[in-house]
């Protein structure tokens, strides 16, 4: 699984935060008992002392240190008992004054067993959503607010009336974000516009950050803008260089409305190398299109449409535009 550098950077400074914010509470609650009860702090400092006293025992030279660890350990037990008193009587429990980790796994690292701990990636997949909802309106955009209401079920000259491809499409894309991996197909969405292939790619892309794996969502015209700049202005754009390498990195990328961008020599260049690379590399990819493979192919290249009709499963979207059918029902 990667992580999008950018994201996990706020996620480790979110984490850091929090952190440091409990410890604080936590000094100054400690400060507040040992300026109700001075003897508290007389019990800590004893105990911090117990251990250079205990290692010194036993490398003292020529004697047996068990009876003096021995006592050190009775004196510690009964330091203990005495501070656990002093809590009951002023109405606390007697871990009290014991800092816990919030996370028991990692112990407030951030990591277990070398690898990112749930605790980190619960900050990763709240500060991704956060990402995410700048371009897409993941309030509203959800498999379970999806309705089929829009759509007709006269099939036509067609085997599937709109409404039963819309059922296909929903079914195929709902599945694929709750059983997303790194051995998931590839997708490309095509069809008209305003037939709900942004609102199912949202959805995908909800689903997917929600199960902590790393999604970027972009228009193509600005991911090959980023491109460009990355290619042709590297040290005066830091900015684009990073996302260029969330597009090619993460775990899941979503181009939305390719074919709205200005075509040039550079794009075509660019998006075969996009698509093949992440091919190579093992990332999956969903692509929203109003336009059709043939189309692509003349308008990219024919590597491109065969790499698309090869290498992606292709949900065609037909039916009449849902922006202008709820404009109808307004007037």
């Amino acid at each position: 699984m990667a992580y999008d550098g950018r994201i996990m950077r706020q996620a480790l400074a979110r984490f850091e935060e929090d952190k440091q914010r409990r410890e604080a509470d936590f000094n100054q609650r400690r400060r507040r008992l040992y300026d109700a009860e001075p003897r508290l702090h007389e019990i800590e400092q004893q105990l911090r002392a117990t251990m250079p006293k205990l290692i010194a025992s036993a490398l003292r030279r020529g004697t047996d240190p068990l009876p003096a660890v021995r006592v050190l350990r009775d004196e510690n037990l009964e330091l203990q008992r005495e501070r656990a008193a002093l809590l009951k009587g002023m109405g606390y429990p007697e871990d009290y004054l014991e800092e816990k980790p919030a996370c028991p796994l990692c112990g407030d690292t951030g990591y277990h067993n070398a690898q990112v701990c749930r605790c980190l990636r619960e900050y990763y997949k709240r500060l991704q959503l956060t990402e995410l909802s700048r371009m897409l309106d993941l309030g509203s955009q959800s498999f379970e607010t999806f309705s089929f209401d829009w759509y007709s079920t006269d099939r036509g000259e067609r085997k599937l009336s709109p409404r039963e491809n819309m059922e296909r499409n929903y079914d195929v894309c709902q599945d694929y974000a709750r059983q997303f991996s790194l051995r998931s197909d590839n997708l490309l969405l095509m069809g008209q516009p305003g037939l709900g292939k942004t609102f199912l790619s949202a959805c995908i892309a909800r689903v997917v950050s929600e199960r902590g794996f790393s999604v970027v969502y972009d228009t193509a015209e600005h991911i090959f803008s980023q491109m460009e700049e990355e290619k042709f202005r590297p040290d005066d754009s830091p900015a684009a260089r990073e996302d260029v390498q969330r597009y090619q990195q993460c775990d899941l990328l979503i181009i939305d409305d390719l074919g709205a961008e200005m075509v040039t020599s550079f794009v075509q260049s660019a998006l075969y190398q996009l698509v093949n690379g992440r091919l190579i590399s093992g990332g999956r990819t969903v692509i929203n299109t109003n336009l059709t493979p043939r189309q692509l192919g003349e308008r990219y290249s024919p590597q491109v449409q065969s790499r698309l009709e090869g290498e992606y499963r292709i949900l065609p979207f037909f039916g009449e535009d849902i922006r202008k059918l709820r404009r109808k029902q307004m007037t």
